[in-house]
């Protein structure tokens, strides 16, 4: 590049004032050749540069040897040559001064480890030039509003490039061009499509800032395999919820199928597409699990912006049709509207009283004529202040393209999203075209609707805006002293106790003894029954191994125990037997684990769940990043499925859920305390007592990384 020139901003990549095609020639079935063809055919207005030595001329246009011998200034290279050539010729742009090469070809970092140090060739072209790069094994950038198609793919041999407000960022290229072809079929255009490959250079957050500033972006999909900065897109999410500008992620990796060492119940549980999740949910960012579904939300969400209710009301000229898509759109979690009473007694002046509610069913049509009804009832049905959006599902009836029109019309004169479900096959080629005219979006499946109704949902159950910081509790003089005081490695139970006691925590009341003799001391000033548990160093699941024994209620149980636990230990390989910690048997309806690990990519991470000994069968977790506030931490036990055992089910009293979510809090604030130092922490379980008495932690284990001074020796 030319010394002290700025290096190319997104904007400057996706607004080029010109481009070099390297390759470049007029047969349309290679790479080079359908750039050109595409770059010409959509009326591309910068300058075009062909490069390849074998010709003198591309399309009218002359033609360079190198791209060292073309006049300059070039914005943008776009390359699809040989892995081989490519660092070559990427080196020669940098020399040209081009601002950015697009680099499609395959073969590098995703290729092994030839293909990994020709990637970091390409890397340290850009470090020393201030070249920037986007991919390689990419399939280039599509902008419809600058009349520029630059990528080999076949779906641009279209008529035109449709404008729209929605923004595509994709790592994959091939599902790039994919989900554009099928957002072009159903008219739903772009703002810019950007496939970055590899991310050697320019990355999704780079991106997704320029989508964010962009005033034509409405909406923004993301699909991810990985993320170069996680942190950094998190925080890009806030600003998408600041600035109300839907955020739609589909993120390919969401098993954990090799990942089978956990140690504790909490890193078993807290899988990182699971945690993904959770700090995804804090940001009110959407995710899915099918890209045509991502363009299709994004399309809804961009196209209606304004939040409103989140009830969706059902019409369908079928009975059949109406139950269901009820029946479904119920299964899906979504929350059927209910509807005004206004409402109602005005639909019974054109439908028998049956069908005058939600869902709406216009087979009950009395008497009158059959559209002006359908107009009707839409104009009630989306009308109703109670409604955010209407989904219908249509199905084959007299009149079928008059009353889709009817239908359409009305709707989109309301300002509401309108979702309609098209029964699949020809008899509805004539609403579909209607619908396509009106502008009004359609899916032949009832599945692609109720997904797209369920993301505009979840959007309009986020309260826009940064979500609510916690704030730190008061803590002991020397709480977050004592952090830095624990051991790297696996910390024993009265260690771990002094710093939940620290943090505010309730523990149960025990004593550590080294001896039989200590132990029944212990349980006599304890009071029986009590419970004995192996102090090692070491041993995580000691209920696993044998080394706890529960109710003992005498001094010859205390003995007996003491002995079973101490043979149990010895048959453990590397554990050796410290003492026994004597514990008050705490009794309460219910046992909770509150637990956080530190995940590579989001930080710590804080986990509340059914807890005792079935957490791991049971799974009944939510997860957030830490810390939380105490109102933040009800929400997570609200979405528990054994959340009304703690509200209080078939005549039971409620737990003291205000206590639990205090304690979460806590543990989320030691969890962001340790920071980097917390490799897991469970504390299972925690007994829960009725509402008002209470809740105390009665078992507790922790791993720890080395203290920041200590790493790498």
């Amino acid at each position: 590049m030319t010394t002290g020139a700025p290096r190319a901003t997104v904007r400057d990549i996706v607004h080029p004032a010109s481009v070099a095609v390297f390759g470049a020639s007029e047969n349309v079935a290679k790479f080079g050749g359908r750039i050109m063809h595409y770059l010409v055919k959509h009326g591309f207005g910068g300058r075009i540069v062909p490069i390849n030595p074998e010709r003198a001329t591309v399309l009218d246009r002359p033609c360079y040897a190198r791209i060292g011998e073309a006049p300059g200034p070039v914005d943008v290279a776009i390359l699809a040559v040989p892995p081989e050539a490519v660092v070559p010729a990427v080196a020669e742009c940098a020399d040209a001064g081009v601002r950015c090469c697009v680099v499609m070809t395959t073969g590098f970092a995703e290729a092994g480890a030839g293909g990994a140090a020709r990637q970091d060739a390409l890397v340290e072209i850009v470090r020393r030039s201030g070249l920037r790069l986007v991919g390689p094994n990419c399939m280039g950038l599509i902008n419809p509003h600058h009349r520029l198609a630059l990528t080999s793919s076949l779906v641009l041999d279209v008529e035109s490039l449709l404008r729209g407000r929605v923004g595509l960022i994709s790592q994959s290229g091939a599902l790039m061009v994919s989900m554009y072809n099928r957002a072009h079929d159903a008219g739903i255009g772009f703002s810019a499509c950007v496939s970055l490959g590899n991310q050697a250079d320019v990355e999704i957050c780079d991106v997704l800032e320029y989508m964010l500033d962009d005033a034509g972006t409405n909406a923004i999909c993301i699909y991810v395999e990985g993320f170069r900065d996680a942190r950094r897109f998190l925080a890009l999410a806030e600003d998408a919820r600041a600035r109300e500008k839907p955020l739609v992620v589909m993120k390919a990796g969401r098993t954990d199928a090799g990942v089978r060492a956990a140690r504790s119940h909490t890193a078993s549980l807290a899988g990182s597409y699971a945690v993904f999740e959770a700090a995804c949910r804090e940001r009110g960012v959407l995710l899915t699990d099918d890209p045509d579904g991502m363009i299709l939300a994004a399309d809804v969400l961009g196209r209606w912006r304004a939040r409103g209710e989140d009830g969706l009301a059902v019409l369908s000229p079928s009975g059949g049709g109406a139950a269901v898509a009820v029946d479904r759109v119920t299964e899906a979690g979504i929350r059927l509207a209910a509807l005004q009473h206004g409402t109602k007694q005005a639909l019974l002046e054109i439908l028998l009283p049956p069908q005058a509610d939600n869902p709406v069913d216009l087979g009950g049509r009395r008497d009158g004529d059959p559209i002006a009804t359908a107009e009707r009832a839409m104009s009630l049905l989306a009308g109703d202040a109670g409604v955010g959006a209407v989904l219908v599902a249509l199905t084959t009836v007299p009149f079928y393209e008059d009353t889709t029109r009817a239908l359409a019309s009305a709707g989109l004169r309301s300002g509401k999203p309108v979702l309609f479900a098209v029964t699949p096959g020809s008899a509805a080629d004539g609403p579909r075209r209607i619908l396509r005219e009106l502008g009004c979006r359609y899916y032949d499946r009832l599945d692609d609707a109720l997904r797209v109704a369920k993301l505009w949902t979840a959007h309009h159950r986020t309260p826009p805006g940064s979500p609510s910081a916690a704030v730190r509790p008061a803590l002991a003089a020397d709480a977050r002293e004592m952090l830095r005081r624990l051991p790297a490695g696996t910390l024993t139970a009265p260690e771990v106790r002094a710093v939940l006691e620290a943090y505010g925590i309730p523990v149960a009341r025990e004593s550590v003894a080294a001896g039989v003799e200590e132990a029944v001391a212990a349980a006599e000033s304890l009071g029986y029954p009590v419970a004995l548990k192996a102090l090692c160093r070491g041993l995580v699941h000691k209920s696993d191994a044998g080394a706890v024994r529960l109710g003992l209620a005498g001094a010859g149980a205390v003995a007996r125990a003491w002995d079973a636990i101490a043979a149990a230990v010895r048959r453990l390989p590397g554990v050796e037997l410290e003492g026994c910690v004597v514990q008050e048997m705490a009794a309460g309806e219910a046992e909770v684990i509150v637990g956080a690990k530190r995940d590579e990519q989001f930080g710590p991470v804080l986990l509340v769940g059914w807890g005792g000994l079935l957490v791991e069968v049971l799974h009944d977790v939510q997860m957030a990043p830490a810390p939380i506030t105490p109102q933040r931490a009800v929400v997570l036990l609200q979405g528990l499925r054994m959340w009304p055992v703690l509200s209080g089910v078939r005549g039971r009293p409620p737990l003291d859920v205000e206590q639990l979510a205090e304690i979460a809090s806590l543990v989320s604030w030691l969890a962001a305390d340790l920071g980097d130092r917390l490799i897991e922490l469970d504390v299972n379980p925690i007994v829960v007592r009725a509402q008002g008495k209470g809740a105390v932690a009665v078992d507790s284990r922790a791993t720890l990384g080395p203290l920041p001074a200590e790493v790498g020796g």
